[in-house]
């Protein structure tokens, strides 16, 4: 009478570190600490629209709202890609091209971010709500897109995008100018990053035919790409900065921006990737974070 009760208890607990397991497995599989991209963008939006610091529920419901949508986008970006990961040599060792995760976790683990996602802005305001299908539909278009064009790098910078819009509307219930433009240096910014990132695989996308602008075009002009666009970051925020009647700190953030900016072109070049992780993760977390830092700081003072 008692010892099956004992053997369920034992087997509950043996799954539990397998459960912990592969839940360190999904948030390295997404990446979860990326989320630090856009997430001071939209922190910088919602400010921008309370005029100051908004309602500590309205903060933690944008927070969750983000942290859904980019697990939801970046889980179904590797269920997408699974085949073509186990095809790249750089990317084989990813968690479901490898089997250190299951398709079916995976699954549910997308499930229930897009849920989050969607609880989230339901709980925020009616347009939010209404339009959180369709940045899900975004999010999920962005994983086709190199499969048939080279501006899948934009389509990635409009996913990120609009995040600042979506904290906006959070705050505001509305859509207006200055989240839209904010949404556009980040889509520069992003496409910017996302081809020179795709660098690495430029030999490998020509050969499989998917579509991207490093093998469209070749480094050189990939490069040359991604300076372009980063400049137009640099005269939107300039635009913003304006708008806003932004002072002496936000301006101090455009600038430290700039300059990190440079530091990831002066670093990488054509012949010589080795740094490439150093301008991709580490130059383009302090972006986000000093740009943002700046901005609210700015807002907060005045």
């Amino acid at each position: 009478m008692t010892s099956a009760p004992k053997r369920e208890f034992s087997l509950t607990v043996e799954a539990r570190p397998r459960l912990l397991r592969s839940l360190a497995t999904t948030l390295e599989m997404i990446k979860f600490s990326h989320t630090i991209f856009a997430l001071p963008f939209a922190l910088f939006s919602a400010v921008l629209a309370a005029r100051g610091l908004p309602s500590l529920a309205t903060t933690v419901k944008i927070l969750l709202a983000m942290i859904g949508a980019r697990s939801t986008a970046m889980a179904h970006n590797r269920l997408a890609d699974r085949e073509i990961d186990a095809a790249n040599p750089r990317t084989a060792g990813r968690a479901l091209p490898t089997g250190a995760l299951s398709v079916g976790f995976a699954r549910a683990f997308l499930v229930s971010s897009a849920l989050l996602f969607l609880a989230a802005s339901a709980s925020l305001n009616r347009l939010t709500f209404l339009l959180s299908p369709v940045a899900l539909a975004l999010l999920f278009l962005y994983s086709y897109t190199k499969r048939f064009t080279w501006l899948s790098h934009a389509a990635l910078g409009l996913c990120l995008g609009i995040a600042p819009v979506g904290a906006w509307i959070a705050v505001a219930g509305r859509i207006d100018l200055l989240p839209v433009l904010l949404g556009l240096a980040v889509l520069f910014w992003t496409a910017g990053f996302d081809v020179m990132y795709a660098l690495q695989d430029e030999e490998h996308d020509r050969r499989v035919g998917l579509r991207s602008l490093p093998g469209r075009w070749g480094t050189v002009r990939a490069l040359q790409v991604t300076a372009l666009l980063h400049v137009a970051m640099l005269l939107v925020l300039v635009l913003v900065w304006r708008l806003i009647g932004g002072g002496a700190l936000f301006a101090i953030g455009i600038a430290v921006t700039a300059v990190a900016l440079a530091y990831q072109h002066a670093i990488v070049k054509p012949g010589d990737l080795s740094r490439i992780d150093t301008a991709f993760f580490t130059a383009n977390g302090f972006v986000s974070v000093a740009l943002a830092a700046c901005g609210i700081a700015d807002v907060l003072v005045k």
